[in-house]
Parts: structure tokens; sequence; C-alpha cells
């Protein structure tokens, strides 16, 4: 499998241009059954050198990206952490409160001069957060944003290790969430929790009894169990988390 290594293409310019503080962002959890989308944004400091192993985090086992988001820690300018809660995804649609998230991470970065966001143009999102651009593949392709893709995967699978522990029969710690098939299994034996999506349709349909193929997942193991930091999860229920690294 080829694995593509992100540039700084699309950086370079606007650092030439007199913009110092750009920002990567990515999100997530928007597939998921369960728990809070979580957004990531990151500015690294202008004319930076990239850091070896940083990509996509979706190509990143636990151990690397575990080992990585130190790392990005210490070089980044500024890094923010938001999230939109089972509660706001309900309220809003998954659509909306993943756009919530990142407007919310942005925020916690104290300023900033452009956004390069991963995926397809927003709408008014120009208006929340300044002058931004949107790069399809962009946690793949531009490396500020799969900066922000590895801290993002990180700390919201460390969230759904820690929820593990208060409800352990779903095993979040080995799954995030996502509808495997030992989660639908233990949702049909034990109900739902707070932090399951209840009014997505995916939901409604596993617990009436009939999948219709919905859940048919390639594999139960998709995210690799790590010890979690100390990380407030009863934030994800609330505005956003706060600034997880701003460095002088």
């Amino acid at each position: 499998m080829t694995v593509t290594v992100p540039t700084l293409r699309w950086e370079r310019p606007l650092w030439r241009d007199g913009a110092t503080r750009i920002v990567g962002v990515d999100e997530v959890g928007v597939a998921p059954t369960s728990g809070a989308v979580v957004a990531a944004a990151v500015i690294m400091p202008p004319n930076c050198h990239r850091i070896p192993g940083v990509r996509d985090s979706k190509t990143l086992s636990a151990a690397q990206r575990e080992k990585l988001v130190p790392i990005i820690r210490r070089r980044a300018v500024a890094i923010g952490v938001g999230a939109a809660s089972v509660a706001d995804i309900d309220r809003l649609n998954i659509y909306h409160a993943t756009h919530l998230a990142m407007r919310r991470a942005i925020a916690r970065l104290g300023g900033h001069d452009h956004v390069l966001v991963d995926g397809l143009r927003i709408a008014d999102f120009e208006q929340q957060v300044g002058p931004y651009t949107a790069i399809v593949d962009g946690d793949a392709r531009v490396y500020s944003i799969a900066c922000a893709s590895v801290i993002a995967k990180t700390v919201r699978d460390r969230m759904m290790t820690q929820l593990a522990a208060r409800y352990p029969q779903y095993g979040w710690e080995r799954n995030s969430g996502y509808a495997t098939r030992e989660h639908r299994a233990a949702i049909r034996e034990f109900g739902l929790t707070p932090h399951h999506r209840a009014g997505w349709q995916a939901i409604q349909v596993l617990l009436a009894g009939d999948q219709l193929g919905m859940f048919d997942e390639p594999s139960d193991a998709l995210v690799e169990p790590e010890l979690p930091e100390t990380l407030d999860v009863e934030a994800f229920d609330g505005v956003g988390l706060e600034v997880v690294a701003a460095p002088a």
C-alpha cells in the first residue's frame, strides 16, 4: 500500500505572504455510534521542518501516534482541541456538530491568520473563522492538517478508553465507539448509555433487531488499546476542551 507523505506545499506560500499563524484542522469521530466528535487545530512555526512519521492518523498505529504526540506538542506554536458532545450531535446533526468542534478548537489557539481544513468548503465557515482553504484529503496531503489529525485521533481514543472504564461492556478501549460486532452485541444485551448517539437511524435499526447489513464491518479491532493520560471526559459533554498546548 502506498502511503501519502504530507508536505508544506500549502503552508509555504502563506508564510511567504507574511501569515505566521497558519492553522491545520482535522476532526475524528464522525462515523462511530457513540462518543463525541473531536477536532484539533495546530499551528506549526513558519518555515519549520516536517516531523518524520507524521501523516494521516488513519495510517498510523496507536503506538505510533502516541510517540508522535509529544513531539508535535513540543514543536507546535499552539494546539487547540474542541469537541461536540453526543447532545450537540443529536441537536445539530453530525455535519454541523463536526464544524462546531472545529470552531471550538480554533478558538482555543489565541489568534490565527489562515486556516487549512480537511475536506470540502464549509458553509459560513469563513464568516466564523476568517480566511481558510479546504483541501480534499488534507489529512494525508497537508502537514499541518496531518499534525492535527494525529492529535485529534489520540485525544478521542484516550477519551473512549476512559469511558470504557465506566462502561466496560462495550469494548470502547478497542473499538473507539465504532459499530463492531462486539459493540453491537453489547448494545443488544445492555442497551444504550448516555454516550451513545441514540438518535441515529443505525442505532434505532439495531435496537429494533433488523440490521439490514448496516453494520457489516471488516474488523472488530479498529484501535489498539493504550493507557490514557489524564483527560477530563466530562469536558466532552460541555463546550469543548481547553488548549492542549500553547508553547511560548
